[in-house]
């Protein structure tokens, strides 16, 4: 039987918290999952560096880095929001819900990944993660399935927040949520909805925007698992270094 949205969100809000939970408990491993966060937004920001600054695509590229692959701690609003999931889907529309469910599930998945990565690195991280350790991290982990999940959720919430922006009274319907969202302590929710609205009308049509990115992201994540850690030859040499391309120096 199918989980109702209500329920999908409750189960990756706990997945989160256990998970949150799990790395308070191990030695160095909140700080190790904290520097893959900083180095995978770095990653994002370098690159992405040409539709941050296209005057078209700027607001939809921030709000992916600083929403979607940013390194905040969101532990406040994940409590509040699941204590109050049934509000949430009484108060909002039903294709919002949708989206915030996906959202969720992107969350506890990024969570998962980052922490495993956290795992490989906590006993070998120096201040600064080099590229070659989060390679060798990456691999460590595996779960290319994951990966490309991530991705396809990633793209989906973009792809429903473009959605969104073709309903006219929508935008309203959310203005009209602020005192609502408020009250129920929904703010960071509602921010995070309203600013992808806005971002993705203003784009006037996400298709190339996300098209690009996925493109980007499934091509990164299937050189990142053939790369060679230790190369033995001209060849593996010259695509380890193109992989490294990618990473914050």
């Amino acid at each position: 039987m199918q989980n109702t949205p209500a329920e999908s969100i409750h189960a990756h809000l706990h997945e989160v918290e256990r998970l949150r939970h799990h790395r308070i408990a191990q030695a160095g491993l909140v700080r190790a999952s904290e520097q893959i966060k900083h180095f995978q937004q770095e990653r994002f920001r370098r690159s992405y560096a040409d539709l941050l600054e296209h005057p078209r695509y700027t607001g939809a590229a921030h709000f992916f880095l600083n929403h979607l692959y940013g390194p905040g701690d969101f532990s406040r609003r994940d409590a509040q929001f699941a204590r109050v999931v049934p509000v949430v889907v009484r108060l909002f529309p039903s294709d919002v819900v949708g989206t915030v469910a996906k959202l969720a599930h992107l969350h506890a998945l990024s969570e998962g990944l980052d922490t495993r990565m956290g795992e490989q690195l906590r006993h070998t991280t120096t201040e600064v993660l080099t590229a070659q350790s989060y390679l060798q991290a990456w691999q460590a982990v595996g779960h290319a399935e994951l990966r490309s999940q991530q991705i396809e959720l990633t793209i989906a919430i973009g792809a429903e927040l473009d959605r969104l922006t073709r309903k006219p009274l929508l935008r309203q319907a959310l203005r009209m949520m602020r005192g609502p969202a408020a009250a129920a302590g929904l703010d960071e929710l509602q921010t995070f909805l309203e600013t992808g609205f806005d971002t993705f009308r203003a784009m006037k049509g996400a298709k190339d925007f996300l098209a690009t990115v996925e493109a980007r992201e499934q091509e990164l994540a299937t050189a990142l698992f053939s790369a060679n850690v230790r190369p033995s030859n001209a060849a593996e040499r010259k695509h380890l270094a193109e992989v490294q391309q990618h990473f914050p120096s």
